[in-house]
């Protein structure tokens, strides 16, 4: 039996784990940060918390006897990325990255690009005053100094500093297009801001921001750890792992 431990919580993660746990000849193990209460379970067997880094998790790998890791965190997990990376490397194990592909602009968006979630507060203020943010609970520290109305969703309370106006919106996707629509209209939202997840499961907020006319700002990806090859389907992840049985 050949052991896979897949790195994340991802909706990606949990589709590829369900493939894998219903194959015999693996044994299939998810690691979940812990950020998360009551996060979505996978497939298979399942643990919690990080590694102590590259060499904890190299450590691992090792004494758990891995025979290859799948890295299908959140596309903005680059810290986890950079350590799967190097631990794989010291073990000697094969690596694969899952990252399903990005979102695409389409008639009628407005989008503009920040490389950096602090990059995107600082362009904020020239395009509106009243922003809806979908960026997580680690990143609203970068917008603590606006002066604006900021309406911030995410699964999980934020820790400070935090803007001096916000309202906090705890909720969890997958979310509807009427749902957004409404939301953006109860609040006079006039900018969002999100990151390039990808996510069809977060994707509404996008087109009714585009019925409404509003400007998107949106965080790039962080490029991939060099040298891991990627995947953007769990079927793909799938049939990489049994080549390399």
């Amino acid at each position: 039996m050949r052991r896979v431990l897949i790195l994340g919580g991802t909706a990606q993660a949990r589709t590829l784990a369900a493939d894998l746990a219903a194959d015999p000849a693996l044994e299939v193990t998810s690691s979940l940060a812990g950020r998360t209460a009551a996060p979505r379970l996978p497939a298979g067997r399942t643990r919690t918390g990080g590694f102590g880094g590259a060499a904890g998790l190299a450590g691992w790998l090792r004494e758990q006897r891995i025979d290859a890791v799948v890295d299908a965190t959140h596309p903005f997990a680059a810290d986890i990325s950079r350590n799967a990376a190097d631990a794989a490397a010291s073990a000697g194990v094969p690596l694969l990255a899952l990252r399903g592909p990005g979102w695409t602009a389409g008639p009628g968006d407005r989008w503009h690009w920040a490389a950096t979630v602090a990059e995107a507060a600082e362009l904020l203020p020239a395009l509106g005053s009243r922003a809806f943010l979908t960026i997580g609970r680690q990143g609203l520290a970068a917008f603590a100094g606006l002066d604006l109305h900021l309406v911030a969703r995410m699964v999980g309370p934020p820790a400070p500093p935090l803007p001096r106006d916000l309202e906090l919106l705890l909720s969890r996707g997958p979310f509807t297009l009427a749902g957004e629509r409404a939301l953006l209209a109860r609040h006079r939202v006039d900018v969002l801001v999100t990151k390039d997840s990808g996510s069809p499961a977060t994707a509404a907020k996008l087109t009714a921001a585009r019925e409404a006319a509003l400007p998107v700002l949106i965080v790039r990806r962080p490029p991939p750890a060099a040298g891991t090859p990627a995947v953007t389907d769990p079927a793909e992840a799938a049939a990489w792992l049994r080549a390399h049985g």
